[in-house]
């Protein structure tokens, strides 16, 4: 099974370099896709990543998230009940799957067809990654089950068109449009507060073989968002990359962040003479929210701040609870108050809004395969 993974992330960072045009194509010939306001009107035709048009002509009853990440976003809008299939295990064990068919392979990432097919949702939500799985695809045509691709996320206003079609696919526009509100207010409220405060210089240590994220990713927003400058986007560098410890060492950041699949940042033994490590400003966040484009980027970008600003946190954090209440975010189904911290939110599962799809990396990132799995 390790080694069908390894085939089936080659696949994946093979399709990945034109994942971003796949995009861009969409964004010219499908307004749909890139409204401002989410329309649940019905029939309703959307042109998606793929450039094809997509006609879905009644509410959807049944829906099948192709990734961890579809299942997130259709999670963070209260589309859950409507998820007849999606894929479990460890990417998405903040949510509660319930009774729902695991579509996916054994390595909780991979779509199965032929479970697919059986349950005959009436649309399917995919991340943009399917348009390389193009046997798939043609299995999901065949069976007359509607297909529709999102959009590459970029940015955090990607991951927000990205909540509205979800609203428009499943039927929850109004709630769409609540989720971005929120992931807004909060986030006005962080920078707000981050106005006057220094960026310091923070490496993004995904691997240990160099793999970070430079400017035109969602992930670089959320960097940039917690308050904290890109050493890879400041060095010039767009898109997943990978960057030698030398030239690391070299910028000599203040922080190093990494996901915390990891116990240390991967690159540790080659970052010790880093500003970072000697001051030991190290910081872990969620791996599946920071590299799946969803409202839980919001959670990250607050956990940055708590450790880096933690007096811009302190002033803050009443804020973002005024923001969740105004929002209704944070109440079981009892009505009583959550009392799990806001930046914790996203580990715990429990919250209203959940994240989400997994960075579309070069080919030459193929050792960080897991995390770029999560992201989709």
């Amino acid at each position: 099974m390790r080694h069908q993974l390894t085939v089936f992330v080659a696949v994946l960072l093979a399709i990945s370099v034109v994942a971003p045009v796949a995009g861009a194509t969409a964004a010219t010939t499908g307004a749909a896709v890139q409204d401002s306001e989410a329309q649940c009107e019905y029939p309703l035709t959307i042109t998606d990543a793929s450039g094809e048009e997509v006609t879905i002509d009644d509410e959807p009853e049944s829906v099948v998230t192709l990734y961890p990440g579809d299942a997130q976003l259709a999670y963070s809008i209260g589309a859950e009940d409507k998820v007849v299939g999606m894929p479990v295990g460890q990417y998405t064990d903040s949510l509660d799957a319930g009774d729902r068919t695991d579509i996916s392979e054994d390595d909780g990432v991979t779509p199965n067809a032929e479970e697919i097919v059986a349950l005959d949702p009436d649309v399917v939500l995919a991340a943009n990654i399917a348009l390389g799985q193009e046997d798939l695809l043609e299995t999901l045509e065949d069976a007359d089950i509607t297909v529709v691709v999102l959009d590459t996320a970029n940015s955090i206003d990607d991951v927000h068109d990205n909540v509205r079609t979800t609203g428009e696919v499943t039927g929850e526009c109004e709630s769409a449009e609540e989720t971005v509100e929120w992931m807004d207010d909060r986030l006005e409220v962080v920078a707000d507060a981050l106005e006057d405060e220094e960026a310091p210089l923070a490496y993004y240590d995904s691997g240990d073989d160099g793999a970070t994220f430079g400017a035109e990713t969602f992930q670089h927003d959320v960097l940039t968002a917690g308050g904290l400058d890109n050493l890879a986007a400041e060095a010039g560098e767009e898109g997943w990359v990978m960057m030698s410890p030398e030239t690391v060492v070299d910028e000599d950041p203040e922080w190093v962040v990494y996901p915390d699949r990891e116990d240390a940042p991967p690159s540790a033994d080659n970052l010790e003479e880093t500003t970072a490590f000697q001051e030991d400003n190290i910081h872990a966040v969620d791996d599946n929210a920071v590299s799946q484009p969803a409202p839980d980027v919001v959670y990250v970008v607050e956990s940055l701040v708590e450790t880096v600003h933690p007096d811009v946190y302190d002033e803050i954090e009443s804020d973002l609870a005024d923001v969740d209440e105004a929002h209704g975010v944070g109440d079981d189904a009892n009505g009583e108050d959550d009392d799990a911290d806001d930046a914790d939110a996203s580990d715990d599962g429990d919250d209203t809004i959940p994240g989400f799809g997994i960075p579309v990396a070069a080919a030459a990132v193929l050792a960080v395969a897991g995390f770029l799995l999560r992201r989709r």
